[in-house]
């Protein structure tokens, strides 16, 4: 073999080791970065299961202690219904006032009521005190040994449930109406009275009224009405007049309780108030602010038709 011989065939196994070599280093390259990218993967799956670990931590933390103390005492100075058992006017007034309406929701008129256990609290005006009326009606019910009351701020516009209660939270039905990362339980209440539950308003939404006509809302009307069987759910609603969504609400429920401000609401308003409801609705009247020498401060009146 020639020098030039040897050289070449030299310089060809030198060209064959660096190949090797390189293809060595290839192949390392691309494990290292696979490797990486395992890695990588691994840690962002931890990231996403711690995150979601605390998350779920956050949830059942503020499900846990979503249960809010209603000052009592505050509540009785304010002529509200009262829990002890000193015999007052109010409490004796609203326990005529609910036992007709657990009679029809619970009573033979229940057969002919769809969701008899639903009850819209409205008036035809602002200002007539139908919240006041809601909070009393939810307060003497939940002193029922066999029934259940939930209280739901449905005034969206206006709501005073909470302001009236004196309590805040950080979601109500507007948020859980308005998306789909909260459940119920996320919005629902617990108080220091043990048979009464509440949903505030939420926060204000520029479709709140929408979001009160909506199929969500519905669906959820249809789930108090039936989940528990011993329920009654009071809705504290927007007055009649100047709110569609009111009328809308009320075909979603079997009673509505209107109330009328003595002296003050006109007869006309309150035919067009009532003219705006369905006519299958088990409508009743509490006159409100009645003059304590006529008699009692609160009267009841029913009707089952408009």
């Amino acid at each position: 073999m020639s020098t030039i011989e040897k050289a070449v065939k030299k310089q060809s196994e030198l060209d064959a080791q660096q190949e090797q070599s390189i293809g060595s280093e290839s192949t390392q390259e691309a494990l290292n970065v696979a490797s990486s990218k395992v890695a990588d993967e691994r840690a962002d799956k931890n990231l996403r299961r711690e995150a979601s670990d605390k998350a779920e931590m956050v949830r059942q933390s503020y499900l846990a202690n979503a249960t809010i103390q209603l000052d009592l005492e505050h509540l009785e100075s304010l002529n509200f219904v009262s829990l002890s058992p000193e015999r007052r006017i109010i409490n004796e007034e609203f326990r005529s006032i609910k036992r007709k309406l657990l009679n029809n929701a619970f009573g033979g008129l229940s057969n002919s009521l769809k969701h008899p256990n639903l009850i819209m609290v409205t008036s035809s005006r602002p200002g007539e005190g139908k919240t006041f009326t809601a909070v009393n009606l939810a307060l003497s019910m939940a002193l029922e040994k066999d029934k259940t009351v939930l209280l739901v701020d449905a005034d969206v516009l206006r709501p005073m449930v909470a302001k009236t209660l004196r309590f805040t939270t950080e979601n109500g039905l507007t948020d859980y109406l308005s998306t789909d990362d909260l459940n119920v339980e996320d919005v629902l209440l617990s108080t220091n009275i043990d048979r009464l539950k509440i949903i505030s308003a939420g926060k204000p939404h520029h479709l709140s009224t929408e979001l009160l006509a909506s199929e969500k809302m519905l669906q959820l009307a249809t789930e108090f009405a039936t989940r528990y069987p011993d329920r009654v759910v009071i809705f504290d609603a927007p007055p009649l007049l100047g709110v569609n969504e009111t009328s809308v609400l009320a075909a979603m429920c079997g009673q509505a309780v209107v109330v009328v401000e003595e002296n003050q609401t006109k007869i006309t308003e309150i035919d067009q108030a009532v003219a705006l409801l369905p006519e299958e609705l088990a409508v009743g009247f509490v006159i409100n602010k009645a003059h304590r020498n006529q008699g009692k401060g609160y009267g009841y009146y029913y009707s089952n038709s408009n």
